[in-house]
């Protein structure tokens, strides 16, 4: 990925988000620009417009984190994109590459054995590991049964995002299909920005960009987020909906593998269809 049209088309995009009423800027009529003018972004930062101007078009390597931190600032950056921007700058430094030799496309490696025993300790929630690719490298019985859309008859490791985007079963088993899509894409951007070497991440969303417009459009537009904690909403197949929280457990052994885990409220219709989908998952032959 390039880095200097990263920086300049997140920078640009992260710009057009903040109006100048958001600012505490007055209001000037007859603007060319949705939100905020390079001008603007620089005098709110504390540089001038031409060392922001050279920021934007994507020549980042070498500013300081109290720059980059005043840039953050006026654009009004979240947590989660101001660590994004951070990362693009480290690999304009090269810390990135220096940190990580660039790795290869490669198939999905199995879970480890201890791994697969703790998914297997968890028995009342669905419990399964990604990696920063979206595969799904390995599922608690609960995971298995609960991701059969995902799992069918092929023996290619599921993935999460081709599924999402690919398959139109997804848009049953995700009910709020838009919001999911939304969230995946804007996920595995700041996984792109930690490791712009991922080749195997690379492939990916040159995959998914020429076969899904959806997948283009969101991409295209730069947002960032984390997965951290929340709830979701699914159909099964077998059991119906089921509204499961989720949380995410960094997998420190192996950086970039993330553990989740999705259980229902004690004493919910959803804690009985998932307690019966695990009954099912038990009996199948």
């Amino acid at each position: 990925m390039d880095n200097r049209a990263e920086v300049r088309e997140f920078l640009m995009s992260r710009r057009a988000k903040v109006t100048p009423a958001d600012a505490g800027l007055p209001a000037v009529r007859n603007r060319r620009v949705p939100g905020l003018r390079r001008s603007e972004v620089a005098v709110l930062a504390g540089v001038s417009v031409e060392y922001y101007s050279k920021l934007e078009r994507g020549a980042i390597g070498g500013a300081s984190s109290s720059v980059l931190d005043a840039v953050s600032r006026a654009l009004q950056l979240d947590d989660t994109e101001r660590a994004h921007l951070l990362d693009l700058a480290r690999a304009a430094d090269g810390i990135a590459t220096a940190a990580r030799p660039r790795r290869r496309a490669s198939r999905a490696a199995p879970a480890r054995q201890a791994l697969q025993w703790t998914l297997d300790a968890i028995t009342d929630g669905v419990a399964f590991v990604r990696n920063a690719q979206h595969d799904l490298l390995a599922a608690n019985a609960l995971g298995r049964a609960f991701f059969s859309p995902l799992y069918g008859e092929s023996e290619r490791v599921p993935n999460m995002a081709r599924f999402q985007f690919l398959d139109p079963v997804a848009k049953d088993f995700y009910p709020d299909w838009e919001l999911f899509a939304e969230m995946c894409v804007a996920i595995m951007r700041v996984d792109a920005g930690r490791d712009p070497h991922d080749r195997g991440l690379q492939d990916l969303v040159g995959e998914l960009s020429t076969r899904s417009e959806t997948f283009r459009r969101l991409w295209g537009a730069h947002d960032v987020r984390t997965h951290g904690a929340g709830t979701k909403r699914f159909h099964h197949p077998q059991v119906g909906e089921l509204v499961l929280a989720y949380e995410e457990l960094a997998v420190t052994a192996e950086p970039g593998t993330v553990l989740m885990v999705y259980t229902a409220e004690p004493g919910s219709p959803s804690a009985e269809r998932l307690r019966l989908l695990g009954s099912l998952a038990v009996s199948a032959p």
